[in-house]
């Protein structure tokens, strides 16, 4: 880049989104006078300038730099292949158009959150679901055309069949073109889908980085990183690439198998064969129930789950062989509840589920727990029934069970009749001792969209050597096709009926999350744990000086001993907000749970439009941080009469541990010290919320992608009326 413009001219680069796509293009970025939006030259990649606009590197429209950028990246990538001068015109043509494409995509985004202006007509073309026609791409192309290089360009018009061979082209790679932020978007299920409103998916989070948010949602879901928003886009732009020489399937099934072998690497596993990608952890329990479906005596399964209140809400559909939800990572409509065919027949009894708390909210006995089990577990077996069942590390309040000793003791007491599972989806754990696990015979289910802060739906089953073999002699129920593909599984007889089609949303996920599991790994054990202890204790002592909430009791983690282990911390604070209306010194009533999902929401909102321009200047910056922290999860409690309490969550997760790139100028004290005060600001910002509950309920602000600048709305309608308006 032109080291002389950095400071004058690169306003944009402060967009991190954008900042991470120009860190990948060895272009130089100029202010110039064009003639269109902006302007390519150079015939070599060392050679080629990207002029903008002076006002436009300095304000925008974000969607023209997007647009110059991705043409840059996709020209380099021909101009390193191609040896002829001016390459092929074929090849001018896809990526003029992809890179259209990938404009169009970006500038919806950004209309959504209210930061776009004045798109081309051709926009709303490139950017729907299917490519337009023929003759509608020659128009467009008149206009893509000035964008070329003149050394290039070729200056003959070009002929219909050559638009009609375009469109073909178009047709079979349409959803695989686009910006990072779509397409790390496909290949889960609706709650991955971006609200239009703000730019944000079901959990609040967004694909694009968001450093101005205060995020401590780990234990639900988090917004990318810089770091893994920076490390998916490098894979995104092979793909791209790709693309355009028509070689995408293979380039995306390397990648997933680069995915698996360094997940194997990582828990020091034999290699990517015991490695399973999956889009989340309950898809993850589908894969480990067919695999139980296996086991040598091809007996019936009875599925023992632990607290799936506090794990996800379609695992034991998913437990029992069952659609868990009404569309999935491939197909867009199946039937929620109804048995996926080629499970096994579902009896009364196929699954089990052990409750962690009691009525009143606290945690259930390990004896009792421990007897329960064993009861279950005896009764199935007597029944002719294969077992599997499931340890709980850590559930969404932190919770484990049962713990290590008792699974040694029923591996020892029914052998054979019992497969063990391990949901460690939360992956609050030594890599070490998950390896450990899976060489000890158990399989693992983690996810790189939990501690480790990677973007949600992407999760992994970790397989033992007899799962491992099981897949060669025996073969997956057929409608596991609608939920994976072979190149998320070994190579193995049993996936021979699943679509060829990569996951490549999945991959994209995989890479973002990996780039911070690899952060994470260059941090000494010893120095991990006093970087959590130090971020933790802070935020312990300031709930315990906000009288708005109330810090649940939650037992840490009974583990066997590893050297330097950081993962016998509590790493997930769970706490009740007190419910409006009551004084400091009154009885502590928490929020009901649909309050306290309205409160979740809130805090991911910018309130200042609510209080106006004229409050003070502290409440102002507390009410327009934006917060996102983990999702309440319903817990009994005996001052609601029956009725359940939600429980929020402040956690420790990876990216705490080791940072952002750009925080490399400070030192590790410093950094958590803010991390601390964001922590605090959160908790400012709850007391604010409790403390005008009706004021913020006539306008119920949206969560948004970033902080406003607009004035004073007018009150926002109903959650129900909108959605009623859909």
């Amino acid at each position: 880049m032109a080291h002389s413009s950095a400071i004058a001219v690169f306003h944009f680069l402060k967009r991190p989104d954008l900042r991470c796509v120009a860190e990948e293009t060895r272009v130089e970025i100029v202010a110039g006078r064009c003639a269109s939006s902006f302007a390519i030259s150079g015939s070599t990649m060392d050679g080629m300038r990207l002029a903008f606009p002076d006002q436009t590197l300095r304000t925008g429209p974000a969607w023209v730099i997007r647009h110059g950028l991705e043409l840059t990246l996709l020209l380099e990538g021909i101009l390193q292949r191609e040896t002829t001068t001016p390459p092929p015109f074929p090849l001018l043509l896809r990526a003029s158009f992809a890179a259209a494409r990938t404009a169009a995509l970006f500038e919806a985004l950004d209309e959504g959150a209210g930061q776009s202006a004045s798109p081309p007509p051709w926009a709303g073309l490139m950017g729907g679901d299917q490519p337009p026609s023929s003759t509608v791409l020659m128009e467009i192309w008149e206009t893509l055309e000035s964008h070329l290089p003149s050394e290039v360009k070729r200056t003959a018009t070009p002929s219909l069949p050559l638009f009609e061979s375009l469109f073909s082209w178009l047709t079979k790679t349409w959803s695989l073109i686009g910006p990072l932020e779509v397409l790390m978007a496909a290949g889960g299920d609706a709650r991955l889908q971006l609200d239009p409103r703000n730019g944000l998916n079901h959990y609040g989070c967004s694909h694009r980085p968001r450093p101005w948010a205060a995020t401590f949602a780990s234990s639900t879901a988090s917004s990318v990183s810089e770091r893994g928003f920076a490390a998916a886009e490098r894979v995104r732009i092979r793909l791209q690439r790709a693309l355009l020489y028509d070689c995408s399937h293979s380039m995306l099934l390397e990648t997933a198998g680069n995915v698996r072998h360094r997940l194997a690497q990582y828990y020091g596993l034999p290699d990517g064969e015991r490695v399973i990608l999956a889009p989340s952890g309950t898809d993850c329990e589908l894969a480990a129930l067919a695999i139980a479906e296996m086991n040598p005596a091809r007996k019936p399964i009875t599925n023992i789950l632990i607290a799936p209140e506090e794990t996800g809400r379609g695992v034991p559909l998913a437990a029992a062989g069952r659609h868990f939800a009404a569309d999935t990572a491939r197909s867009p409509h199946v039937p929620r509840g109804q048995s996926i065919e080629g499970f096994g027949p579902i009896a009364e009894d196929a699954v089990e589920e052990i409750r962690l708390r009691t009525p009143d909210g606290s945690e259930v006995d390990e004896a009792i727990l421990t007897e329960e089990c064993r009861v279950h577990m005896e009764r199935a077996i007597r029944a002719g029934r294969h077992v599997l069942l499931h340890q709980l590390d850590l559930s969404k309040t932190g919770l484990l069970a049962p713990n290590e000793t008792v699974l040694e003791a029923f591996s020892r007491t029914f052998g054979q009749d019992c497969d063990i599972v391990v949901d460690a989806c939360q992956a609050r754990l030594m890599p070490s001792r998950i390896g450990g696990w899976v060489r000890a015979g158990r399989a693992v289910m983690i996810t790189g969209s939990k501690f480790f802060t990677g973007p949600p739906f992407c999760g992994a089953l970790l397989l033992p050597e007899a799962w491992r073999t099981r897949l060669d002699h025996d073969v997956l129920p057929t409608g596991l096709k609608a939920y994976a593909g072979c190149g998320e599984w070994p190579e193995c007889k049993a996936t021979h009926g699943l679509s060829e089609v990569v996951n490549h949303g999945l991959i994209l996920r995989w890479a973002a999350a990996l780039a911070e599991m690899e952060a994470l790994t260059s941090i000494p054990s010893l120095e991990v744990r006093w970087r959590l202890e130090r971020f933790l204790s802070g935020v312990r002592e300031a709930m315990a000086h906000c009288p708005d909430v109330l810090l649940l009791d939650t037992p840490t983690p009974v583990r066997t001993s590893l050297p330097d282990s950081w993962d016998d911390m509590t790493t997930i604070l769970s706490f009740l907000v007190r419910a409006p209306g009551q004084g400091a010194t009154d009885e502590f009533i928490p929020l009901e749970l649909e309050k306290a999902r309205q409160l979740y929401h809130w805090l991911n909102a910018d309130l200042r439009p609510v209080f106006g321009p004229d409050e003070p200047e502290r409440k102002s910056e507390v009410a327009g941080l934006l917060c996102h922290i983990g999702q309440p999860v319903a817990v009994p409690s005996k001052a609601l009469d029956g009725k359940k309490a939600g429980a929020l969550r402040i956690s420790a997760g990876a990216r705490l541990v080791s940072g952002e790139p750009i925080h490399a100028n400070l030192s590790t004290e410093v950094r958590l010290a803010r991390e601390i005060a964001d922590a605090r600001m959160i908790l400012a910002k709850i007391s604010l919320i409790c403390h005008h509950w009706e004021r913020i309920a006539r306008y119920d602000p949206l969560p948004t992608y970033a902080p406003a600048t607009l004035p004073v709305p007018a009150p926002a309608r109903s959650l129900s009326q909108q959605n009623g308006e859909k």
